[in-house]
């Protein structure tokens, strides 16, 4: 006998093997593995790669989550008024208490970066779960397209608002962040290589700016107590009580939740962690570790920054600089820079908040890029050249310029977005943490989860209730990403969808033992008892119906239908003798889809051409049709004849199909 083998099913060409040159031959270059070499929330580490010390790796989520000083104190002050540093305390023990227990859990139940939709994705099977993630995918699109044009309205507010730029350029925000999110996309169009380095070095100076500006502004409050009586005073003007007033924070701090960006992120950064020595499970542990301190650390130092960003910009900006057309609107905290320490300093202050603002566009731009790709194409959802970088790109960019239209480039104006999009993933992560510790009967954990799972939910229906500018583009997004899915899966049902086809020993036995005949007949049989009677029933049948020779040995073929969600996936087949009969039975998503890999792979093995044998389906086509894309099964000869068809495109080399 011989050794066993692995044989490999003809897979499909590659966007990026096709022939010819010009634009079409750029456009295509790079499939989907190029996104690999790609920084960003979603990005893995080159191969080999020894990994980063987690605090290198914060800087890599920190251009996302701490870039949003840049703007988080103004949009808290036209959200809440003189209410917005206590409205901020309660965000801050929400962020300490509630987002960064649920993540730490997140990150040790996903340590290779899958985060909390993956979790989802496992909790719930079939097609429910399929649309359950693609729904959470179009809430992510929506956060990260809005980072992207978000951050690059604010960058051009930041640009426009300094003294030193010519005058004529005032009345052009739009312009300018077009232009900016351009250079974005140029960017990843040419090929963007390893980040984390720029990351450290734009995170260090903006925090440390961010810093400087802070203690000045402490410095400057305590220094004029009239100004911080005066906004003592105007905070209880808001209620008659105490406890009036720490209720309307209560109410109030939905409307700042985009300040809870950057744990979605926090998490699937995971595989840029170093591991360290060891073995796989131990590098594991170590990364997990690296993980935790990593959103600590970044919940810890967000916080710190956010409690006395707000109470300085509260006290010290004069609350008409907040309203649209202000000097403060936007850029609070820039305002401060310019106004107590010079238009030197707050220049250098706009320089940085400028780059770390348009960088933090760069890592969601690379987290869509890698995102996409980790679902999309496993659910057979994705079309063709969506495999490719640079045409996610340019659609990307494409939807990012009709936000920022639809948005006036008003930064304001997408706060509500931004918000609804990471309070619904935060909101899923609580669920999937919670469902994950009932799962295991951890009582407490259980309840605890399940309040702050409650707690977020609350949160994302007052946002949505009261800006629902969020719900209505993260709809457009979901609704176009299930139309384009289901289009896509639909037209991709005939592929060849085995990655590879894997024979135990007794399945090689009985291929060689029938291949060493010349002939290799497969009878597929649908199974029902698994009796001595059904086997020899059915081949009794086929041989009399479809004119089989009795000389030729027969091998049954038996598929059964695991998860008709399911795309692509390797098969194991196993081979076993049955009452004198051999039989070879495989786990799939499709009948059709399985048996023509199988033949393949028969072919590949044994050099024998196979014959497959059907019997017809009886029913209506329309509905095999349908049984067929949505349960794997419906009528499976002619679907398996036309699978084989576009996998081997010259007949002479493909199995023969009879049915009768």
């Amino acid at each position: 006998m011989r050794a066993p083998t692995t044989p490999q099913v003809p897979a499909p060409r590659e966007p990026g093997e096709r022939t010819g040159s010009g634009f079409r031959s750029w456009l295509l270059e790079g499939l989907t593995d190029r996104a690999s070499r790609h920084p960003g929330p979603h990005g893995r580490g080159e191969r080999g790669h020894p990994g980063h010390p987690w605090w290198r790796v914060m800087c890599l989520t920190g251009v996302d989550y701490f870039s949003t000083l840049g703007y988080q104190p103004a949009i808290a002050f036209l959200a809440a008024g003189v209410v917005s540093p206590l409205a901020t305390l309660v965000l801050v023990l929400l962020t300490l208490f509630g987002a960064l227990p649920v993540y730490r859990r997140v990150a040790a139940e996903s340590p290779r970066g899958e985060g909390s939709i993956a979790m989802l994705e496992r909790v719930l099977p079939f097609w429910g779960g399929k649309l359950f993630v693609l729904v959470l995918l179009g809430f992510a699109a929506t956060d990260f397209l809005i980072t992207i044009t978000l951050s690059a309205a604010d960058a051009s507010k930041h640009l426009l608002e300094n003294p030193y730029v010519p005058a004529a350029l005032e009345d052009h925000q739009l312009g300018v962040t077009l232009l900016f999110i351009t250079a974005l996309a140029v960017v990843f169009l040419r090929g963007f290589s390893e980040a984390i380095g720029v990351a450290v070095v734009l995170v260090l100076v903006f925090l440390g700016l961010n810093a400087v500006v802070v203690v000045d502004a402490v410095v400057h409050v305590l220094g004029e107590p009239v100004a911080l009586r005066a906004w003592w005073e105007a905070l209880w003007a808001q209620g008659s009580s105490p406890f009036a007033v720490v209720g309307l924070a209560l109410l109030v701090f939905p409307k700042l939740a985009l300040g809870l960006s950057g744990f979605e992120t926090g998490v699937v950064v995971m595989p840029q962690i170093a591991g360290g020595a060891g073995d796989e499970r131990e590098q594991v542990a170590r990364r997990v570790r690296g993980a935790r301190r990593l959103l600590t650390t970044a919940a810890l130092v967000m916080s710190a920054f956010l409690l006395a960003s707000s109470l300085a910009t509260s006290v010290l900006v004069p609350a008409e600089e907040f309203q649209p057309g202000g000097e403060a609107n936007g850029r609070a905290m820039a305002y401060l820079a310019h106004a107590y320490l010079g238009n030197a300093v707050g220049t250098a202050y706009d320089v940085s908040t400028i780059a770390i603002l348009w960088f933090a566009g760069a890592s969601a731009m690379a987290g869509l890029l890698n995102l996409v790709p980790r679902y999309l194409p496993r659910y057979g959802m994705a079309p063709d050249w969506a495999r490719a970088v640079r045409p996610l790109v340019l659609v990307f960019t494409a939807v990012a310029f009709l936000v920022t239209w639809v948005f006036d480039a008003d930064v304001d104006a997408q706060g509500g977005a931004y918000a609804t999009g990471v309070l619904v993933l935060i909101t899923s992560a609580a669920v999937a943490v919670t469902l994950s510790a009932r799962r295991r009967r951890e009582r407490r954990a259980t309840v605890l989860f399940g309040a702050i799972s409650a707690v977020f939910a609350y949160t994302t229906v007052t946002n949505v209730v009261e800006r629902p500018d969020g719900v209505k583009i993260a709809a457009c997004f979901t609704a176009a990403i299930l139309a384009v899915s289901l289009v896509s899966r639909a037209r991709r049902s005939f592929e060849l969808r085995a990655s590879a086809v894997h024979f135990d020993a007794g399945a090689l036995a009985v291929l060689d033992e029938v291949a060493a005949r010349g002939a290799v007949n497969l009878i597929a049989n649908e199974p029902d008892a698994r009796d001595e009677a059904e086997y020899a029933e059915k081949e009794y049948d086929e041989r009399r119906d479809q004119h089989i020779p009795d000389d030729q040995p027969a091998v049954f073929v038996e598929v059964t239908v695991t998860d008709p969600s399911e795309f692509s996936g390797e098969l194991h087949v196993v081979g076993e003798e049955r009452f004198g009969h051999h039989v070879l039975t495989v786990r799939t998503s499709s009948v059709a889809n399985g048996i023509a890999a199988v033949a393949l792979a028969v072919r590949d093995r044994t050099g024998v051409l196979p014959d497959v044998w059907f019997e017809w389906s009886e029913g209506n086509p329309l509905a095999n049709l349908l049984r067929f894309l949505l349960l794997g099964v419906g009528e499976v000869a002619p679907v398996t004849r036309e699978v084989l068809r576009r996998a081997v495109p010259e007949a002479a080399q493909r199995p023969r199909v009879h049915a009768g």
